[in-house]
């Protein structure tokens, strides 16, 4: 948004406004602010959002913002266990028993696999190697697989049951042998901590102004599951100290970006709580 206001005469009436898909069912509004934006035009668009039927949150400039920020690494993950030979249906299904509405690889086929992946390469370019995906999607958008839009994805959109079957021949596209050797709890839990640590580094920085907008984002935004409180208030229930530890063991175990933030160190030094 600050690149769009940077040649504008009047930059402090330029906002950004972005919905979530499908916008007639998702009650997220992320109000964008970039540096040179008055208190008024953010004050106007919020009651804008809001006569929309929407819940704003207003969240600072920056790439991916916050939601789709936060589910990046998510997605990445989820991607990831793929190549590793979880089979589709043993990672959606893990995260919907978490209490996702829909697993991640549903997730991308139903937003475009094109889109999903477009984001990518900005994210890794404003915040580094930890937002990398496999370079192995590059074969899935080759092969024309945009996902739900052109009935060919992950998913297959034919027969009886549209969406509901995974395209098998997605693995010998991508070279994997399905096997499941995970458990659902892993599968979950490696997923959702690279959401959380996301989260916290969002606060850090000020992309979110609290913890609340944070939690409000995730379950509006992206459907974290609500009887979780979303993503501060689950972390503060697992304990801050206990998200820490399986940050640190899956940095030593499956990959150095896992790291726990600087935010969540702190905070588990000082015995500190979000809420």
């Amino acid at each position: 948004i600050g690149q769009i206001a940077e040649n504008a005469a009047r930059p402090e009436n330029v906002i950004g406004l972005h919905y979530f898909s499908p916008v007639d069912k998702m009650p997220l509004a992320e109000v964008i602010a970039h540096e040179k934006t008055s208190d008024e035009t953010i004050s106007t668009t919020v009651e804008f959002a809001r006569k929309q039927g929407k819940t704003p949150v207003v969240v600072k400039d920056g790439a991916g913002f916050y939601v789709n920020r936060i589910l990046a690494p998510y997605m990445n993950e989820a991607a990831n266990l793929l190549l590793e030979g979880e089979p589709i249906e043993h990672i959606d299904k893990s995260l919907v028993k978490f209490g996702f509405p829909v697993g991640p690889v549903k997730l991308l086929d139903e937003v475009g696999i094109d889109v999903g992946t477009k984001i990518i390469p900005i994210l890794v370019d404003a915040f580094g190697d930890r937002f990398t995906a496999p370079s192995a999607f590059d074969k899935v958008l080759d092969d024309g697989r945009k996902g739900k839009k052109n009935g060919k994805g992950f998913y297959l959109y034919e027969g009886k049951k549209p969406g509901k079957e995974v395209d098998e021949s997605i693995y010998s596209l991508l070279n994997i042998e399905p096997s499941s050797s995970k458990s659902e709890k892993e599968i979950a839990e490696r997923c959702v901590l690279m959401m959380l640590n996301e989260a916290a580094r969002c606060l850090d920085e000020g992309v979110i102004r609290s913890a609340r907008d944070g939690d409000i984002g995730a379950i509006f935004g992206i459907g974290f599951p609500p009887f979780l409180g979303g993503p501060f208030h689950y972390m503060d229930s697992m304990g801050i100290d206990k998200v820490v530890e399986k940050l640190s063991d899956y940095a030593q175990r499956v990959d150095e970006k896992f790291a726990p933030c600087e935010l969540l160190t702190s905070m588990k030094a000082d015995g500190k709580t979000f809420y």
